[in-house]
């Protein structure tokens, strides 16, 4: 009796350890928290002074540690730039790469900090890091950043932009062909260089028809649309033409659009553009003074009284686009610091958003 207990015994305890190893093996592996990448050249605190002569030679080759994720995989690696201060709520890209490092040249760095405001022949403070990717359900890690000194020069800087040949683009303007993938006008740009574009652009059909081109030609393989055929999916088809036209519903009307390239994915939104402060009537931020758009100009403006105070730019009557000025240097930040009047007076106001920089205008009359 005591050896079938005995029995007994061991067989419920050889049922339980199959059925944990069972468990265990249906889990997969366990992610554990990670140990992330570390630079190590350049050297915290270095200094570089970059020139226009030399703009096509290295600043500097970028060395990091391996990330770990606890289980093997394919990192992606991606070299972050910011001015100090910021904390990389907005950083710029310098190069994205599997290996643990990468030859950054002076004029790609000089890109970057002009896009990130630092002004040419002036020491900019500047903060590097680079993150560690291996899927989008496991948190990316990142290394402590690094101080270094770099003075930019002055440049005009090409940013990436995407061509935006549509059925608007005659009525947008008289002088224009509609679906004309040459066009400069009708362009939407990527100012951190990271594959993803923005622009503003007038539609004047309640429904607009259009596509993006990576060149101002139709070419099979540089040709974006959507894949779905209503055009209204969100998603885009990158090569083999483009797919199908992508419609914009809502017109007419002036539209942020948004392409991006690493999702696939694309937003619209149509924006009406006011100011609004202390500044404005009636002076106490509850309310917007609208603004005008003038299609040709391409710019938006109003004529009004001001007070001694602030005020901003935002769309649509509310916070969630807005846009004011981080650097005193007349460019626009979305939810930027507010804009300063010194003295009452009238003043034509001048909104301009059709280029890659942001800008406006305040002059008193």
């Amino acid at each position: 009796m005591k050896r079938n207990r005995i029995f007994q015994l061991g067989l419920i305890l050889t049922v339980l350890t199959l059925a944990v190893a069972c468990e265990e093996e249906e889990r997969g592996p366990v992610v554990r928290p990670g140990e992330a990448p570390q630079l190590t050249q350049p050297a915290n605190g270095s200094s570089f002074v970059l020139t226009d002569s030399t703009e096509n030679e290295v600043m500097a080759a970028f060395e990091w540690s391996a990330a770990d994720f606890g289980f093997p995989a394919a990192v992606t690696y991606t070299l972050e730039i910011d001015l100090e201060g910021h904390d990389f709520s907005n950083p710029a890209t310098l190069a994205v790469t599997s290996d643990l490092t990468a030859e950054v040249l002076q004029g790609k760095v000089n890109n970057a900090l002009l896009t990130l405001h630092a002004f040419p022949g002036e020491v900019a403070k500047t903060i590097v890091r680079v993150s560690a990717a291996v899927h989008q359900d496991v948190d990316t890690l990142y290394s402590d950043p690094i101080s270094l000194n770099i003075t930019p020069y002055e440049k005009v800087i090409e940013y990436p932009k995407l061509y935006v040949p549509g059925s608007y683009q005659d009525n947008w303007n008289p002088d224009w062909a509609e679906w004309d993938p040459s066009n400069e006008h009708t362009v939407i740009y990527s100012v951190k260089d990271n594959g993803v574009y923005e622009g503003y652009l007038w539609f004047s059909d309640a429904t607009t028809e259009l596509k993006f081109t990576k060149v101002p030609a139709w070419e099979q393989d540089n040709t974006i649309g959507d894949p779905d055929p209503d055009g209204t999916s969100g998603t885009l088809q990158i090569g083999n033409w483009g797919g199908n036209n992508i419609k914009i519903p809502g017109g007419p009307g002036y539209f942020l659009i948004t392409a991006d390239l690493n999702a696939a994915t694309y937003t619209y939104l149509k924006t009406e553009w006011g100011v609004i402060g202390s500044a404005v009537p009636p002076y106490d931020w509850s309310e917007d003074v609208n603004m005008t758009y003038d299609k040709i100009a391409n710019v938006w403006s109003v004529t009004l009284d001001l007070k001694a105070g602030e005020l901003k730019f935002r769309a649509n009557d509310a916070w969630d686009l807005n846009y004011g000025d981080d650097g005193g240097d007349r460019r626009l930040d979305r939810n930027g610091a507010n804009i300063p009047i010194d003295s009452d007076g009238n003043y034509t106001i001048t909104l301009d958003l059709s280029g890659p920089i942001y800008t406006y205008k305040i002059v008193k009359n």
